[in-house]
Parts: C-alpha cells; structure tokens; sequence
C-alpha cells in the first residue's frame, strides 16, 4: 500500500513539473504583456502595434524614476548600456513596417519574440542585418501580400509578437544620441505606407 501511494505520489509530481515548467514561459509573458498594454512603464498603457522608448530621465537615473508616482517595476531590470524601446504587436489586420535609422556603427539590436513559446524567432541588427538604415516588413503567418522592393521581410510564426529593441549608450555624454537613434525606430501599417 505504501509502495503504490508512493508511486501515485510520485507520477502526480512528475505530471505537475512538467505542466508548469511548459507553461512558465507562457505565464512570465502573459503578466509582461499586460503590464505593458495596461500599466506601460508609467506614463500610461502602450498601445498594440506602437514602440516605447523608455525616456532619457529613466536612463539617466533608474532609482529615482522607480521611486516616483506612477512607477512600474517592469522597468527594474532595465540594462545600464542599452537605450530600451518596446512594443507588442497583432498582426491579424495586417503587416507592420519597422524602420531602422542609420546607426553609423553602433551596435543594436531589435528582437522578436514569439510569446506563445517565448522563442526569437529573428533579429535586426548590427550583427544580422548591419547599421545601414533599414525597411522591414514584419507579416503574420497567413499573410499571402507582396512585400515591397524597398523592404525586406521578418515573417512571424504567430499574429501576436514582442518586440524589444536595444541601442548601446557609450557614455554619459552619449546619452542624447543614443536616445534620438532610439526613437527612431518606429512601427507603420503596411497599408500607411500606401503600399498595398
């Protein structure tokens, strides 16, 4: 009787590891992805389909932004060498233009994420695509479209996607560069661009 309760016991806790180790990544990003569509990063929600720049004032001093009203602890973990802009994208209504200024060298990086598995399933970026300035076309998996000449496609597994872009803040006096090449990176509908 022992044995079996043992053995009962035993495949009960196995079954529950592995549910919650599949389901972990899922939960992390559900709870990531709401604080950023509801509370944003305290200056209110960010709309689907938009990119935040975190502002040069949270850059400069974390510690004393946190500590304000209408902090958001998301912003806790925030690297000190990198400028953050984020975004969670639908691509059910259609494909997003993301552009990428000159960055004349420095390292960057935009990164997308697919949150139904938390993978990255591409990149744009220094080490990928080059500093050039740069057009691509971001489609959902049942997008059938043209992609313009001009563009070169990221085709996402899934309609829903996170989107973290990072630029590299050298130093101090950097900072006002790093963040205008930061708020240059931008999301436009395809269909704005009047390209369909």
């Amino acid at each position: 009787m022992i044995l079996e309760d043992l053995l009962i016991f035993g495949s009960v806790m196995i079954v529950a590891w592995f549910l919650f180790t599949y389901n972990w990544p899922r939960m992390l990003l559900y709870v990531y992805k709401r604080a950023i569509l509801v509370k944003g990063f305290g200056e209110g929600p960010v709309p689907i389909n938009t990119l935040y720049t975190i502002p040069q004032k949270l850059f400069a001093d974390p510690i004393a932004w946190q500590s304000g009203p209408g902090s958001n602890s998301v912003t806790a973990g925030m690297n000190r060498d990198t400028l953050i802009t984020i975004g969670w994208l639908d691509l059910k209504k259609g494909p997003q233009a993301l552009h990428v200024p000159d960055m004349n060298g420095r390292y960057y990086s935009v990164q997308f994420t697919n949150p139904s598995n938390n993978t990255v399933f591409a990149y744009v970026g220094k080490r990928t695509t080059g500093t050039e300035v740069g057009e691509y076309l971001i489609t959902g998996p049942h997008w059938k479209g043209q992609v313009p000449s001009d563009m070169k496609q990221v085709s996402s597994p899934k309609n829903s996607v996170l989107v973290i872009g990072r630029v590299l803040v050298e130093n101090d006096s950097d900072l006002p560069t790093s963040h205008h090449l930061t708020e240059q990176i931008r999301l436009t509908p395809l269909h704005q661009k009047g390209s369909l």
